[in-house]
């Protein structure tokens, strides 16, 4: 049987799949390892193959040393941190993240004050959540019905504020960001 990625599966003795089970897998080898008594080591296409699972088979007793960064990596990994740092520096950065925390903290502080206020009137004053306002229909039923109209109220506050305020801003620092650390990368990608 041979799987997606073209290796043979073999071995195994589950019915469901022919005999063949997904981890027994028949590496793909050069015309040189072919031939018996080859001594080269077997290459197996798929990356992953010898990975294992966080927690699976791993022994508390080994441990894995770390591995090396590669210099060019290393220096790009750098430059891309410095990249990022500096756009956080940047007035227009920090001018979306003034907009987005003069809208969001008034809105999470008066939407929870409301939320507690509904709360705590229920719980302390049941006599005036009962008054009814009219027919079956009383001031608890309304609150309540309140707090899922402010819900959408504020999703909808929310979303128009950052499409006016701070998504056009947003969306040309992230092009500007990727710019910079394309460059940065050697122009690849």
């Amino acid at each position: 049987m041979q799987s997606s990625n073209g290796c043979v599966r073999t071995g195994g003795d589950d019915p469901e799949t022919g005999g063949a089970t997904p981890h027994a897998r028949e590496p793909h080898r050069s015309q040189e390892q072919a031939y018996p008594g080859a001594t080269e080591e077997v290459r197996y296409d798929d990356p992953w193959y010898e990975a294992l699972a966080s927690g699976w088979g791993e022994s508390a007793a080994v441990s894995v040393p770390p591995t090396e960064i590669p210099a060019a990596r290393a220096t790009g990994a750098a430059a891309t941190a410095e990249i990022y740092l500096q756009v956080q520096r940047s007035a227009a950065f920090q001018e979306v993240r003034s907009r987005y925390r003069r809208f969001v903290a008034p809105a999470a502080v008066g939407f929870f004050v409301w939320y507690v206020a509904y709360v705590v009137t229920a719980t302390t004053a049941p006599e005036l959540m009962a008054r009814p306002v009219v027919g079956a229909v009383n001031v608890a039923l309304l609150a309540g019905l309140g707090q899922f109209l402010s819900t959408f109220l504020l999703t909808w506050a929310y979303a128009r504020h950052a499409r006016l305020r701070r998504d056009r801003a947003a969306l040309e620092l992230r092009w500007d960001t990727q710019e910079l650390t394309r460059g940065a990368r050697g122009g690849a990608s």
